[in-house]
């Protein structure tokens, strides 16, 4: 068994017998221990009780986040013309039609976001086995399908964070840095809750909520108090 460091070992006994605290211990906690020589990402992690594999049972969404995420989000911006045009005039990082499909089937795929205008569908449409499984498919749901591609860029570039029940019904995203302030953090996760929460599909029954557990890039999770954080 390989040994700890020291920074981890310190992290573990940090968070040692700690469990369903309030978003505020939990925030503080990270953030004291996010050591690492780079800012780590705060991340969430939310298990929910559906089975995605049931088109009634599907969480997915969008939401921006007051304070950003802190990251910087590459777009991808399918669209010809006038609207490319208008992708690149809004910070789009790579516009294209037909070769960039080509581009994404040969295996590059250099982008966070991806956003397509409606006629642009059958040609991305292609792409779905690639695009899937990264959650990176154009969806209307989501606003990644539009015409309004210079306030899609916009949003992407903003702090929006989309979201996705993976197979086990677990929803996870990054809600900002360790280096970002306090109440920043707790703004962001609060938001990012009551938006999953919103989300909730006719077809769940039971407990919808049923673990939320926070964590930096490098450090050990904890849990929250599910009913507190969903409440506030």
């Amino acid at each position: 068994m390989a040994k700890l460091g020291k920074r981890t070992t310190a992290a573990r006994e940090a968070f040692a017998g700690k469990s369903n605290v309030t978003v505020e211990e939990a925030v503080s906690l990270i953030k004291a221990n996010a050591t690492a020589k780079f800012d780590e990402t705060v991340e969430i992690s939310l298990n929910l009780g559906i089975d995605p594999r049931h088109a009634d049972q599907m969480v997915r969404g969008v939401i921006g986040l007051p304070n950003g995420t802190g990251k910087t989000v590459r777009v991808a911006v399918f669209a010809r013309g006038a609207k490319a045009e208008e992708a690149q005039a809004a910070g789009a990082d790579i516009v294209g039609a037909e070769d960039l499909m080509e581009t994404v089937q040969g295996g590059t795929i250099d982008f966070d976001r991806c956003i397509a205008t409606p006629d642009m569908m059958p040609i991305v449409g292609r792409l779905g086995k690639v695009l899937g499984p990264r959650n990176l498919m154009p969806n209307p749901k989501v606003g990644t399908v539009t015409m309004d591609v210079a306030q899609a860029v916009a949003d992407a570039k903003g702090g929006q964070v989309q979201f996705k029940a993976e197979k086990a019904g677990v929803v996870h995203a990054g809600v900002g840095k360790a280096s970002f302030d306090e109440a920043k953090l707790v703004e962001n996760i609060r938001t990012f809750i009551g938006a999953v929460a919103a989300a909730k599909p006719s077809g769940a029954k039971g407990t919808y909520m049923k673990k939320i557990a926070l964590s930096s890039t490098m450090g050990p999770g904890i849990t929250l108090d599910v009913e507190a954080a969903v409440s506030q």
